[in-house]
């Protein structure tokens, strides 16, 4: 018996002890870990889907107060925020006053938010007086463009999940990630990553 307490004891302390280096270890790879968009997926934004990360982006259209058709490539050389809202859902006029405040912190040349309304054209009026009151007058109206095909930039973008869904882009064009259902877009971690985004 004491032969065999003599290895196991220093058997089951090098265990330990390669179990805590192994911790360690581990812990300070996530530490480290470059990717910067991956890193401020915490908080408010935890619920980033990084899966189609680099996609291109929709081609489909949507239109603007004006009645222009636009797609994301009108926007190139500019990273942004896609936001699929509706009058009708309560989470996305809930945090239509943090989009508005991200915008007004950091819409510039380098970034904008686009809140598209997927309310239906009988309630487009009643839609845009809506985004006015939720936003201070800050976020420009963009509603899906007429017709049936009208809702291809939703399924197209990914948001065919339910809304409020947020999609961002990069400046290329290229999908960042998306968020489905409710955030604090003027939360640390939300400005955070836009800086980011954006290059700042």
């Amino acid at each position: 018996m004491d032969r065999f307490l003599r290895f196991a004891i220093p058997t089951m302390f090098a265990g330990i002890a390669l179990a805590l280096l192994y911790a360690v270890f581990s812990a300070s790879s996530k530490g480290s870990n470059r990717d910067p968009v991956a890193k401020l997926a915490i908080g408010q934004m935890a619920k980033l889907d990084l899966s189609d990360r680099g996609a291109a982006g929709a081609t489909a259209p949507f239109v603007d107060l004006e009645g222009n058709s636009l797609t994301l490539q009108d926007f190139q050389g500019q990273a942004v925020l896609i936001n699929f809202w509706a009058t009708w859902c309560g989470p996305c006029e809930r945090e239509m006053p943090s989009l508005a405040a991200l915008e007004t912190s950091r819409g510039d040349e380098a970034f904008k938010v686009i809140a598209i309304s997927v309310d239906s054209p009988e309630d487009t009026d009643y839609a845009k007086q809506r985004l006015r009151q939720l936003s201070g007058g800050v976020l420009e109206f963009y509603t899906l463009a007429d017709g049936p095909d009208g809702w291809n930039v939703v399924y197209d973008m990914g948001a065919g999940g339910g809304f409020p869904t947020t999609i961002l882009y990069d400046n290329a064009g290229l999908k960042i990630g998306k968020i489905e259902g409710e955030a604090d877009w003027a939360s640390y971690e939300a400005v955070a990553l836009v800086d980011v985004i954006k290059g700042d």
